[in-house]
């Protein structure tokens, strides 16, 4: 198995792992609020603030404030910190790797582009009509049967999973199986699957671009450090790009679930997830150039000098994905 084919199937497996985890959180109460207790729960523990006292009017006020920022404030900056300097070193690693909402997006993108040739409804041109390995790439206008549905499928699940983590998940659960949820219960869930619904079939790039903070604060971490991790472009061999299997001079561009350019200069890469898939894209079709590929993972000084707009990667870089 080729090397980016393995990238790319570990990226699936870790994808489809956090997913189950997302999901099977609250019903283990790994990690949840309860809404009808009011408290949460980690890692099975009922988690309290410490202000009970206070509220009961038996407690102090300096008591209290130092449990909110031990059980509130520190939990939160701390794991705020770790998203965050794991951005500043590689970039959006949590986004191309382990978001559920991500893997929804690349799901409903496969299913539109057999469907339209398209990532999204916005787009103004369609993709090549060729994969990157020189096969077909397929087209069928009856998957819009399955792009619809999709959207609405993982909507419902998205809300559902959403639910559970405010209400207990097995009254959720057991109220859905036998169609006994509470009212209130009814109208989150078809609220929730409407705007999720929405969101997946118009506007999921644009979330993921703008609308997530946990993805904007990793850009930003990402971007200001200019030795980070980034999809280099080797300038010096732009003919070989520029001669890529006919029709496909843009296979990287046409593989990328952001719709960006991987070619481009950093900070015109804002929005990238570190997926890797225009790396495995110019791979396959570089599989035959004794130079081989054009684009792959550098950081440290190689970024820097991609960053400057010149050739990022030299004969001896390692790629910085082995390191991940």
């Amino acid at each position: 198995m080729a090397k980016t084919e393995m990238l790319q199937r570990t990226r699936l497996l870790a994808q489809m792992g956090f997913f189950t985890l997302f999901t099977v959180t609250p019903i283990f109460d790994l990690f949840r609020y309860d809404l009808i207790e009011r408290h949460a729960y980690f890692l099975t523990f009922p988690w309290h603030l410490g202000i009970d006292d206070l509220i009961a009017g038996t407690g102090e006020a300096s008591t209290a404030v130092i449990n909110i920022i031990l059980y509130l404030f520190l939990p939160i900056l701390g794991a705020g910190a770790l998203i965050i300097g794991i951005a500043w070193k590689w970039g959006r690693l949590y986004c191309g790797w382990l978001c559920p909402h991500f893997s929804v997006v690349e799901t409903i993108n496969r299913l539109m582009r057999i469907a339209s040739g398209k990532h999204s409804v916005w787009d103004k041109k369609q993709t090549p009509p060729w994969e990157p390995d020189g096969t077909p790439a397929k087209r069928d206008k009856r998957y819009w049967l399955l792009v619809v549905p999709a959207a609405i499928g993982f909507a419902f699940a998205w809300a559902t999973v959403g639910l559970t983590y405010l209400m207990p998940p097995f009254q959720v659960y057991h109220g859905l199986f036998t169609f006994t949820l509470y009212q209130k219960e009814v109208i989150f869930l078809a609220a929730a699957t409407t705007v999720l619904s929405l969101e997946f079939l118009f506007a999921r790039h644009l979330f993921c671009r703008y609308g997530c903070a946990v993805g904007i604060f990793q850009s930003f971490a990402w971007i200001v450090n200019k030795k980070a991790m980034v999809v280099g472009f080797d300038r010096k061999r732009l003919t070989d790009c520029a001669s890529c299997l006919p029709e496909r001079n843009s296979a990287c561009d046409a593989v990328c679930p952001m719709r960006l350019k991987p070619r481009n200069v950093k900070r015109w890469m804002f929005a990238c997830t570190q997926c890797g898939q225009c790396i495995s894209a110019c791979s396959t079709v570089n599989r035959s150039n004794p130079n081989g590929q054009l684009l792959r993972w550098v950081s440290n000084d190689d970024a820097k000098r991609n960053e400057a707009g010149f050739s990022a990667l030299s004969n001896t870089d390692e790629d910085a994905g082995a390191k991940l």
